[in-house]
């Protein structure tokens, strides 16, 4: 229990202190997590061990380059807190990823026409369950958009691009506020949709006149919710991990394995679980990258340690930290986290490759 209070305590500090390194003017934030919305890849993309933020993405960084690290720090406050339900008209074309001018914070650089920022990979008219950060929580609505068939990418995204393919109100939480917990729910996503397109969330609250918003960059390609553009190299695409009724880990030729297990298992609706990884091939290997999928609507609480969060469930991934991604023939190391929700049972199937 020392090692999981001390894991969960520099988590957190992590978290509380990105957002302390900067004055906040909001109480009530968030973003859409998965699509991952600009702001929240852009974060992920950039956060450093020692709680910096120096992009890897070249659309993230161009944006730093611009307004500074201060809108990434609270990738979670992109609001107007006169929003009231208000769209055309209110939110100038052209901005409609930074909620227009008038938030507590400067997101216009977020409203760049750039065909790199980091990219979720769907498929047209599949099921997804959406989620969308509840750093604080209120009672209200989503609506969900996603831009037409022949829309220009290489153009400012306009409301006229945009057409409505689903609402919820008052969604399940995945746990308590702040941290990366989250708001989901299930949505099919419009068939015939195919390339570059933008899933834009529109979050009403029903208690006051506060509005979030969300422009999410997706590709539909066949993908399964993997993220691209992130972290070193970014990530490739690829198929989502199987769930099999054991954990016998997955080689990738000439790379490494991982082995997945439960340590903490004390609390409800949380645990604490750890990642081995092992160098299964002759030679060493510099980096490596562990994915599984989880079905039970687990998630994380916080960054992992020893590992850095790279894409988020269902379609989780963690890649190396900078000191443990190198190892020898047959060497291993490990990385842990604080989850949300039940221990997966079965157990899932992780992959694990190296560059």
């Amino acid at each position: 229990m020392k090692l999981f209070k001390s894991a969960a305590i520099t988590a957190v500090m992590v978290l509380i202190t990105t957002v302390l390194m900067v004055p906040t003017q909001a109480q009530a934030h968030g973003v859409s997590m998965f699509p991952g919305a600009r702001t929240f890849l852009c974060w992920q993309d950039g956060l450093r061990e020692n709680g910096q933020i120096i992009p890897y993405n070249p659309a993230c960084a161009a944006a730093v380059n611009q307004s500074g690290t201060t809108p990434l720090y609270n990738w979670f406050a992109v609001l107007r807190s006169d929003g009231a339900g208000r769209t055309s008209g209110f939110i100038p074309d052209g901005q409609l990823c930074s909620g227009g001018t008038g938030g507590p914070y400067n997101f216009s650089a977020y409203n760049a026409v750039r065909s790199d920022w980091p990219l979720t990979h769907l498929t047209s008219g599949a099921n997804i369950q959406m989620r969308h950060s509840n750093w604080a929580a209120h009672p209200g609505s989503f609506d969900y958009y996603v831009t037409k068939n022949g829309w220009n990418p290489n153009g400012p995204l306009r409301w006229s691009d945009l057409e409505l393919f689903g609402s919820v109100t008052n969604p399940p939480q995945s746990g308590g506020v702040g941290g990366l917990n989250y708001y989901y729910w299930n949505a099919q996503l419009p068939s015939g949709k195919s390339g570059r397109h933008i899933i834009y969330t529109h979050w009403k609250r029903s208690d006051s006149s506060e509005n979030f918003y969300s422009c999410s960059d997706v590709v539909f390609d066949g993908g399964n919710g993997q993220v691209t553009g992130v972290g070193p190299g970014g990530s490739t695409p690829g198929p989502t991990p199987t769930i099999t009724p054991t954990n016998t880990p997955t080689p990738t030729p000439g790379a490494c394995t991982a082995t997945w297990r439960a340590t903490d298992t004390g609390w409800a609706g949380h645990f604490q679980g750890e990642v081995t990884v092992r160098n299964s091939s002759s030679s060493a290997i510099n980096g490596w990258t562990v994915r599984w999928n989880y079905t039970g609507g687990q998630g994380f609480e916080g960054q992992p340690w020893n590992g850095v969060l790279n894409g988020q469930p269902p379609n989780v991934a963690v890649r190396n930290a900078t000191h443990n991604g190198q190892l020898g023939p047959n060497a291993s190391t490990s990385f842990g986290f604080n989850a949300t929700g039940s221990i997966p049972n079965p157990a899932p199937t992780l992959t694990c490759t190296s560059p």
